[in-house]
């Protein structure tokens, strides 16, 4: 993948987790709540921080090393200077992250008019947040991916991917589970390659085919697959 790619994610997801509240009065009422819930703050703290250290320490600036290694980094309500350091990183980060989304669209833009139409309809139609139930190659050149739809941005129902004329594929060794997150296409000589960013854990899945069909509950096909 070009665009969205692992690095790229993690990134994002490092930027989500340099949300600071607003004033130290926030702070303090979120506090609060936790001690009135029986749930301590600070490990609470301790375990975010321990679940997004490595990626921390690999893409914030050295300057908050300490913070994390101490981990002080969301354990107490930040003082002036880190919160402006913090605030300037982020708003980097946020340029780094979209021009991503801005160079993909402007360059599907001009390729979209190569891809067959239901490679079109697959590219604009978000599959952000399915999930993968079946991968299978029920015979040469031919990929069928099953999907979860349910909770995702289209579709919300089990969607059946059949990718015909396929030269190109990279899989996981197991697939079912796996969240589809964000996905770029490109058009190839005959056909397209299709790049799927998946989570669960991170995974760059990638197919290269001449064409792809869309189909829903109702259709012979998926019906005879399930």
């Amino acid at each position: 993948m070009k665009f969205f790619t692992i690095p790229w994610y993690e990134e994002m997801q490092v930027r989500g987790f340099m949300v600071f509240p607003e004033t130290e009065q926030d702070w303090l009422e979120d506090v609060a709540w936790h001690v009135a819930e029986g749930i301590s703050y600070e490990e609470r703290a301790q375990d975010a921080l321990d679940y997004h250290k490595a990626d921390l320490l690999k893409y914030l600036p050295e300057y908050f090393h300490a913070s994390i290694h101490e981990g002080t980094l969301k354990a107490v309500y930040p003082a002036p200077e880190f919160r402006e350091r913090a605030e300037q990183w982020c708003r980097e980060a946020d340029e780094r992250i979209q021009a991503k989304f801005i160079e993909y669209r402007r360059g599907y833009e001009a390729i979209k008019n190569k891809l067959p139409a239901q490679a079109v309809q697959l590219a604009e139609g978000s599959l952000h947040d399915a999930r993968v139930i079946s991968c299978s190659e029920p015979e040469e050149g031919i990929v069928e991916l099953v999907l979860d739809c349910s909770g995702a941005m289209h579709y919300q129902c089990d969607v059946l991917l059949r990718f015909t004329g396929v030269s190109g594929l990279s899989l996981p060794d197991r697939i079912a589970g796996k969240v589809w997150l964000y996905d770029e296409i490109c058009a190839v000589e005959q056909g397209f390659e299709l790049g799927v960013l998946m989570d669960s854990p991170l995974w760059e899945f990638s197919i290269t085919a001449q064409d792809v069909s869309i189909e829903l509950p109702g259709s012979p096909p998926f019906e005879a697959l399930l």
